[in-house]
């Protein structure tokens, strides 16, 4: 990774099974993250870009599914994701005002790399996700331009940058600064060893709320550093899960909808102004998008196999947030307007995890 502690480096160990390699959705074969970072005073934003795979998304379409937890948000593509039960885009996260741009730059990108569509095929679904970071951006100057999303798009690497990077850029956590986290398990089976990969932009919560590995360290913090009022709660997450495990796109849907289960032991409560959305997809089959002349086989688990699919999905969603808080930085952004770092407030309050 990106030599950033993270929260493994606190003593924190989440859960029962083990990561990958870098504990990072990039673990997964074929997937990465690039990210373009906007950040001068009143401008604290960005685009983050995952690359699901390294051939032609569109020609080699992949299994997914997604599933809204709590529906106040603005992401475009998941219709025909549901319908279909494929993906054939990147995916683009960034500020909420700014999906319209991302959704244009996205489609040039798809044109340029596939001169048939439009003309001997069909048009295209673009991916975009979003958080508002209006605290501490000027979300209203909508600085994001296509070229910002193209330069994410082609500057991806398997070494994933966390927390004020990116679409993380201007994003809150807990009442603290969040961002970009993500994380990775592994799931021993008797056909094989496969990886399930988290990737999530964090701008929700209220910081009394927030549980470290089932610590109540954000109710410890909200007594030292919140004396009058408590924020509220308007924020998103946006959940991003890839995984090699090969499972059909009913399967893929009831996994990701246990995001929820690491989601809520981080201290969410779900409220009514925070967009809570995932995005999954497999990276086991690819879907030809010409029709062939034989039928297309799809390998799937046993049903008896999926329960440590749900507890992996869990434990990287649960890491991941927490991985979002302690790598990001303290940011003074739109009309001074700031958000301290958990980090410094864990040092400064001589605040121990374990």
């Amino acid at each position: 990774m990106c030599h950033q502690k993270r929260i493994r480096d606190y003593g924190v160990k989440i859960g029962k099974l083990e990561t990958g390699k870098q504990n990072a959705i990039s673990d997964v074969e074929g997937i990465t993250v690039g990210h373009v970072t906007l950040s001068d005073g009143d401008i604290q934003t960005g685009v983050t870009a995952i690359l699901p795979h390294q051939g032609n998304i569109f020609k080699e379409k992949l299994i997914a599914s997604t599933h809204i937890i709590n529906g106040f948000g603005k992401t475009m593509g998941t219709i025909q994701i549901n319908e279909l039960g494929t993906l054939e885009t990147p995916i683009i996260l960034t500020n909420t005002l700014s999906i319209g741009t991302a959704a244009d730059a996205l489609i040039e990108y798809m044109l340029d790399h596939n001169p048939e569509i439009g003309r001997t095929t069909g048009t295209v679904n673009p991916i975009v996700c979003e958080c508002n970071d209006m605290h501490l951006n000027d979300v209203r100057a909508r600085q994001i331009t296509k070229n910002h999303v193209i330069e994410a798009l082609s500057n991806t690497s398997t070494n994933v940058t966390e927390g004020t990077v990116g679409a993380g850029t201007g994003m809150l956590c807990y009442s603290l600064k969040g961002g970009i986290g993500t994380s990775s398990r592994l799931m021993n089976m008797e056909h094989g060893t496969y990886t399930m990969g988290v990737l999530v932009l964090t701008n929700f919560g209220i910081l009394s709320d927030l549980k470290v590995n089932g610590k109540a360290v954000g109710e410890e913090l909200s007594n030292a550093i919140l004396k009058s009022r408590e924020e509220q709660d308007k924020g998103s997450i946006i959940i991003i899960v890839g995984t090699d495990l090969p499972v059909s796109e009913r399967q893929l849907n009831r996994i990701i909808k246990r995001a929820i289960t690491g989601l809520s032991r981080t201290g969410s409560i779900i409220t009514t102004g925070s967009g809570e959305v995932v995005i999954g997809f497999s990276t086991a089959t690819k879907i030809p998008h010409e029709k062939t002349t034989q039928c297309i086989s799809i390998p799937v688990i046993h049903e008896e196999d999926i329960d440590l699919a749900f507890r992996a999905i869990g434990e990287a969603t649960e890491e991941a947030v927490l991985n979002s808080l302690v790598t990001a930085t303290h940011v003074v952004g739109r009309d001074g307007n700031e958000r301290p770092a958990f980090k410094d407030l864990l040092s400064l309050h001589n605040i121990h995890l374990i």
